[in-house]
């Protein structure tokens, strides 16, 4: 893979957490107006854990591009 494929991928990771974390935030503020019991908030820290679990997919998938690129640039 070259360096802007590789530089690519990344600005494409990064576009993709900003709309997790927008969803997330738009998402939030609708499922607590709209669930007033217990119910909405089991659904809220249901969608919270998802969205961490992603968000450290993400951030573990940029650790090892980071890494590829390091090894890209000692060659």
């Amino acid at each position: 893979m070259n360096a802007d494929r590789i530089e690519h991928a990344i600005k494409r990771i990064a576009a993709a957490m900003q709309r997790i974390d927008a969803a997330r935030d738009h998402g939030l503020g609708a499922t607590s107006a709209e669930n007033k019991g217990a119910s909405g908030s089991a659904r809220v820290a249901e969608l919270v854990n998802v969205h961490e679990r992603l968000r450290e997919q993400v951030a573990e998938t940029v650790r090892e591009l980071d890494t590829l690129l390091a090894r890209l640039e000692d060659e």
